[in-house]
C-alpha cells in the first residue's frame, strides 16, 4: 500500500498514512468501536461547493468557515480529513454524506 497525505482541515495538520492502516472502501461493510476514526472528503467533479457547504454544516456540524475551508481544501488537494471521533458516530455521518451522494471514507 502507498503512503497517503492527508490535510486535516479540523485543526491544519498533515497526517501521513504509511500503510499501517487499512483503509476501508465503504463506511458501511466495516464493524466499529469506539475508537477515534477520521471522515475524509474526496473532491468530485458532480457536487457544488455551496451543497458540500450545506452538507457539512448540517451533518458535521461544521461552522460555516470551516465547512468552506474543507471543501477548498478537498477541491485543491483532492480529500480532506472532515471530522475525528468515535467509530459509530463518524459511521452515522459518513452514512450521512453518502445518502447525498457525497464520497466519503472512513480512516
Amino acid at each position: 500500500m502507498k503512503n497517503v497525505l492527508i490535510l486535516n482541515c479540523m485543526n491544519n495538520e498533515l497526517i501521513r498514512n504509511s500503510g499501517q492502516e487499512q483503509l476501508h472502501d465503504s463506511p458501511h461493510d466495516t464493524m466499529f468501536d469506539d475508537s477515534n476514526r477520521r471522515l475524509v472528503l474526496f473532491n468530485d467533479e458532480v457536487n457544488t461547493f455551496d451543497f458540500i457547504i450545506e452538507a457539512l454544516i448540517d451533518v458535521c456540524d461544521h461552522s460555516p468557515e470551516q465547512a468552506e475551508q474543507c471543501a477548498m481544501i478537498a477541491h485543491l488537494k483532492g480529500k480532506c480529513v472532515i471530522k475525528e471521533g468515535p467509530g459509530e458516530t463518524i459511521k452515522k455521518m459518513a452514512g450521512q454524506l453518502t445518502t447525498l451522494q457525497i464520497t466519503v471514507e472512513i480512516n
